[in-house]
């Protein structure tokens, strides 16, 4: 089951108390305070673990609590230091305050080694041992320990990749995506068959390889709410290319261009920033033209009636007859590159 939001409870260990104690030995009768401090408690730390795909165990597990420092000892000894806790998150997760929305980490990188403390332990309490002094050589004073951080978390997924897929339902991403790569999203002859985001690896060569993401298809005022897209949205934001995926002659009636202009709304509602990303608009299934149809006429009808420049590239495919596939993996490559020089 694939979980992209999770909301959880954090909080770090309490500090161990500080030791009220006086020296008892043999043969030291004047023995002063020994009263150790206490140990500190545990962080709750996030790291992002490329191993890990999902956020569905903080569906099941809300609390998340660091262990408690030990209180401090006799002969001056510290007390342990509580256990801290490590939360093991998806690459690309985003953890924000659920109260302010503020954000309060990003695992973009998602590097194995990376530590991001996000709820500290308390400090340790002070045995009496500190409180000494010329005037004071019998002190009974010690300070409790310190309370952990407290917060209440939300968790974002934002799927992280080269390429993303974007179009109408049943536009063929899903198809597209099974094809060229060994992802196996479902692939069925009605709207709305992906009810995910699914992420497949494709190579070109061997020295030129791309992750592809395809997001559930989107539909009209999906930035607001409607359909299944507007929970995916946030999928599309760290890709750095895009393809649109367009039906060069969709069965509902619609046209490309129509279609092309409803997405592209709903990407600008949800970020404006989705808009400046490098585009590649694939033509699918033009294998369903007949024999009197040119998808070169489609294409530039497609031109004229968006006014795109020719910056845009626009590429004839058909996942099923394996047509133009190799110039459309060509074509994301240069701008992934571009994207990324």
């Amino acid at each position: 089951m694939f979980a992209d939001t999770a909301i959880i409870h954090v909080k770090g260990g309490k500090g161990g108390d500080g030791c009220l104690s006086f020296r008892r030995e043999k043969f030291v009768p004047m023995g002063g305070p020994d009263g150790g401090d206490g140990g500190a408690g545990g962080d709750v730390v996030a790291v992002g673990d490329p191993s890990v795909h999902t956020l569905l165990d903080f569906r099941g597990q809300h609390h998340w609590s660091a262990g408690k420092g030990q209180p401090g000892k006799g002969r001056s000894q510290t007390g342990a230091g509580g256990e801290d806790v490590i939360l093991r998150l998806p690459a690309g997760t985003v953890i924000l305050d659920d109260h302010s929305g503020e954000s309060v980490a990003d695992l973009a990188a998602g590097e194995g080694g990376d530590r991001i403390v996000i709820a500290r332990g308390g400090r340790g309490g002070l045995g009496n041992e500190h409180f000494k002094s010329a005037t004071n050589q019998a002190p009974r004073r010690w300070t409790p320990g310190a309370q952990g951080e407290e917060y209440t978390l939300r968790l974002e997924l934002k799927l992280i990749a080269d390429v993303g897929l974007v179009g109408m339902p049943n536009a063929g991403k899903s198809t597209l995506l099974s094809v060229l790569t060994s992802a196996r999203p479902k692939v069925a002859a009605y709207p709305f068959t992906t009810l995910a985001p699914h992420l497949g690896v494709t190579e070109i060569n061997r020295d030129r390889r791309l992750v592809i993401a395809d997001i559930p298809g989107l539909i009209e005022g999906a930035a607001a709410g409607a359909g299944l897209g507007h929970e995916f949205l946030r999928h599309v934001e760290r890709t750095r290319a895009l393809v649109h995926v367009l039906e060069v002659s969709p069965v509902d009636g619609s046209t490309p261009e129509d279609n092309y202009r409803a997405i592209r709304c709903e990407l600008g509602e949800h970020t404006s920033a989705l808009l400046e990303k490098p585009e590649i608009i694939a033509l699918s299934k033009v294998d369903l033209l007949t024999e009197h149809e040119n998808w070169s006429v489609v294409a530039q009808r497609l031109r004229d009636a968006l006014s795109l420049s020719d910056a845009t590239p626009v590429v004839a495919i058909s996942a099923v007859s394996r047509v133009g596939l190799g110039r459309l993996l060509t074509t994301c490559w240069d701008a992934v590159q571009q994207a990324t020089a």
